[in-house]
């Protein structure tokens, strides 16, 4: 633990930062002056996730109900926050910042490096973390930073102290002392706890006796105990930093010794250099990239994906060479590369004992050469929705976005054909409190034999507009033998329209 040297990037502001980066690019950003928040889903509407200078200077906090900053202050400028692709820029930059050392991991609201023998490669400590700071804010992204032999005292320095603060193993207790105990990263209850206690410095919580803190939190488990906290940052237990192993690239590459024109005779020996890279690592290919690098310094590629992971260098070239019409090759290019952007664990195995295929491959390799010819929004799979509602329930999901799915299991039968929309039938007499005896659908009147029901549907009110009225559904049966599945649209009375209007939905058999 005492050669131990690591850095905390603390982004403050990283949702707004990534907001204003890519609107920026998109349209003009909003006036300066003006409060500006994002807005994330909360229990009870939306709320406040990330605030602005202006938004912050007003005593915004994260967390408020936007309706009640909103009633506060009317010119409040309001946008959507992405917080999964927050989470996923911070993880793509810990993987950049192993430029620095090879040990980084990202938190919810960081980075955190090791940094260990690598500070003399950049003149020093000190001219390190000044250098990644000014990288940073090349991304536009404000930074705070701070090293210190461990974990937990970089991520209190980072948050609690100085700009690019370092701390040496003989400074650790000094520098951490004057910090307050929520530093240590505590929920709420624990630091108010702490407070009322009279302890609201790092110093105050070190001197007081361990003997009755451990005794006051030791059903506490250990993420949340500052006792252990605390010994963690002043480096009395082990703390270590689990960085994630680099993640494995597939990419096969062929250079030419002149420029050509046609990329088709290469793509064949890309695809079996890449497949053999996908079964030595016993992963299988699920989005594939080819590119093609011109003489003039352009590229172009083409994607293409698959249904079920795979390492078959034919299939490969059957579906890449269909997206090589209308590549431009310019004047010619030198360099292409064939790379496996996704991939899936997908161990050897033997499909049958004779050696023959399985049912199951050929579908997804005809699912595949489908998608690449006639597009992802052409070939789809059946997916369920859970509704109310008959016709919301089945929707069309892209076929190489995941597998079938079964029917859900529903308490009553549907017909197999329903009417989108439906259709509306006139009604020439009905049973009081049931379904039409004479009805005419398509100027055809019916005469019904015998019924079933009613069933009620009530609106969904978390999706249909205010106003929208209850169904009863009938399975009738008329004199010819025909069986209809129709429903009355409303009841008399429920203020919410006029007279009941009737429709078939669906027809049976």
């Amino acid at each position: 633990m005492k050669d131990a040297r690591i850095v905390s990037v603390f982004f403050p502001d990283l949702a707004m930062d990534r907001w204003k980066r890519i609107t920026a690019a998109q349209r003009t950003l909003p006036d300066e002056t003006v409060p500006l928040v994002l807005t994330a889903a909360g229990r009870h509407g939306p709320v406040v996730h990330a605030v602005n200078a202006a938004g912050d200077a007003r005593g915004i906090i994260a967390g408020a109900r936007v309706v009640d900053v909103q009633a506060i202050h009317p010119d409040l400028h309001v946008e959507q926050a992405d917080p999964q692709g927050d989470q996923a820029l911070l993880e793509r930059l810990a993987y950049w910042a192993r430029r620095w050392c090879p040990w980084t991991v990202a938190e919810q609201d960081g980075i955190l490096m090791d940094v260990r023998g690598a500070a003399h490669l950049f003149g020093g400590e000190a001219q390190m973390v000044r250098d990644m700071h000014s990288r940073f804010a090349m991304q536009g992204l404000r930074a705070r930073l701070a090293l210190a032999p461990t974990r937990g005292a970089a991520q209190m320095l980072a948050r609690f102290g100085a700009q690019g603060a370092i701390c040496g193993p003989e400074d650790l207790v000094s520098v951490l002392a004057p910090l307050p105990v929520s530093a240590l990263r505590l929920p709420g209850d624990t630091v108010r706890l702490l407070e009322r206690l009279g302890l609201k410095t790092i110093s105050a919580l070190e001197g007081v006796p361990r003997v009755g803190l451990m005794r006051r939190f030791a059903g506490v488990a250990e993420a949340v105990n500052p006792l252990v906290l605390l010994d963690r940052a002043l480096g009395r237990s082990a703390d270590p930093l689990d960085a994630p192993p680099d993640g494995q690239v597939m990419l096969a590459r062929v250079r030419m010794a002149e420029p050509v024109i046609d990329p088709l005779p290469w793509v064949e020996g890309l695809a079996e250099d890449l497949a053999g890279q996908l079964a030595q690592a016993e992963q299988g290919a699920r989005r594939l990239r080819l590119t093609i690098y011109r003489v003039d310094g352009e590229w172009r590629w083409r994607d293409v994906s698959t249904a079920s992971a795979s390492r078959d260098p034919a299939h490969f070239v059957r579906l890449v060479t269909r997206k090589l019409d209308g590549i431009d090759p310019g004047f010619g290019f030198d360099l292409m590369t064939l790379e496996a952007l996704r991939t899936e664990p997908l161990t050897l195995h033997q499909d049958r004992l004779d050696g023959g295929r399985v049912a199951g491959a050929d579908v997804a390799a005809l699912l595949d050469r489908l998608t690449a010819k006639l597009g992802p929004s052409k070939v789809t799979w059946a997916a369920w929705i859970e509704s109310h509602k008959p016709e919301r329930v089945e929707t069309g999901v892209p076929a190489l976005a995941g597998t079938a799915q079964g029917a859900p299991d529903v308490p009553r039968a549907r017909p197999l054909r329903l009417f989108d929309p439906p259709e509306e039938i006139a009604v020439l007499y009905a049973v009081p409190e049931g379904p039409p005896a004479r009805f005419a659908w398509r100027r055809v009147a019916f005469l019904m034999a015998r019924f079933e029901g009613p069933e009620r549907i009530a609106p969904e009110w978390w999706r249909d507009r205010s106003g929208t009225r209850l169904r009863d559904y009938y399975k009738v049966e008329v004199t010819d033998g025909r069986r209809f599945w129709i429903f009355r649209d409303g009841i008399v009375g429920d203020a919410r329209g006029g007279d009941p209007c009737w429709f078939v939905h669906g027809v049976f058999g």
